[in-house]
């Protein structure tokens, strides 16, 4: 769910990421990973935003993981296949606190090959800043501040200044979603109105997608019992299609 509203956020309100990460106020417009290649890598919390100058890519990581630097390597490439021309601004975010040495991991080496990336980690930039743009207020209490409640609370009474419905209660429900990688629920809930989060798109969404994952697993396993299609999209409610798609992943031999 992390994942999510990082693209949500990063979709909605891209001028602030722009404004944030660019130095600029730029109008990006979303890039999808299949223009970069027929067949892209999967990556959770990945997108693309451009301009008519430059690419944004982004990938929010709640924690490390050691393939991250070939993955933004192969992207840098796969971006300079499509236009040669247009340069490619790359940026790892990584969410929770961690003591790992791979959130420092700037560039990635390859025989005579070498590639750089830029890295933010959240709580050592200031939570002020992401106080200042709308769109990066979810991110607040996640920054390096004395008191991660009283920040949610700032970003909270902010939200709450918003003037249309919709785009505060996505706010609202996004800040208690991030909060929750540093805070406990009912420290969160204390702050934040849950009946506006639970009325928001975003909320809504990540719940169908939660939802939609259980139903995925479920059928992965009744598959692996040998269970026919047909038996299988009536317990799960997935579409013949979905389960014959798990069940080509099933079948593919495992990758080194």
């Amino acid at each position: 769910m992390y994942d999510d509203t990082c693209r949500f956020l990063a979709e909605n309100f891209s001028a602030d990421f722009a404004s944030w990460l660019l130095g600029k106020s730029v109008t990006l417009t979303e890039l999808q990973p299949s223009e970069l290649s027929l067949d892209p890598i999967r990556a959770d919390a990945l997108i693309f935003l451009e301009s008519d100058e430059s690419i944004l890519h982004i990938e929010f990581q709640t924690l490390p993981k050691d393939n991250i630097p070939f993955r933004v390597t192969d992207y840098r490439l796969r971006g300079y296949r499509r236009d040669p021309t247009k340069p490619m601004q790359q940026v790892v975010i990584y969410l929770k606190q961690t003591a790992s040495p791979l959130v420092y991991q700037t560039s990635f080496t390859m025989e005579r090959t070498r590639h750089e990336f830029d890295v933010i980690r959240l709580w050592e930039q200031p939570a002020s800043l992401f106080l200042q743009y709308p769109g990066l207020l979810p991110f607040a209490a996640l920054g390096q501040s004395a008191d991660a409640e009283e920040t949610l609370r700032h970003a909270a009474q902010r939200v709450a200044r918003i003037a249309d419905p919709a785009t505060q209660a996505n706010l609202m429900a996004a800040s208690g979603i991030l909060a929750g990688l540093k805070l406990e629920e009912d420290a969160i809930y204390r702050i934040l109105r849950r009946d506006i989060m639970q009325e928001s798109t975003v909320y809504r969404s990540i719940q169908r997608e939660a939802q939609e994952e259980r139903d995925r697993t479920i059928a992965i396993n009744l598959l692996r019992e040998g269970l026919s299609l047909e038996i299988v999209a009536r317990a799960t409610g997935l579409s013949i299609e979905q389960i014959q798609q798990l069940q080509q992943q099933l079948n593919e031999p495992p990758q080194n």
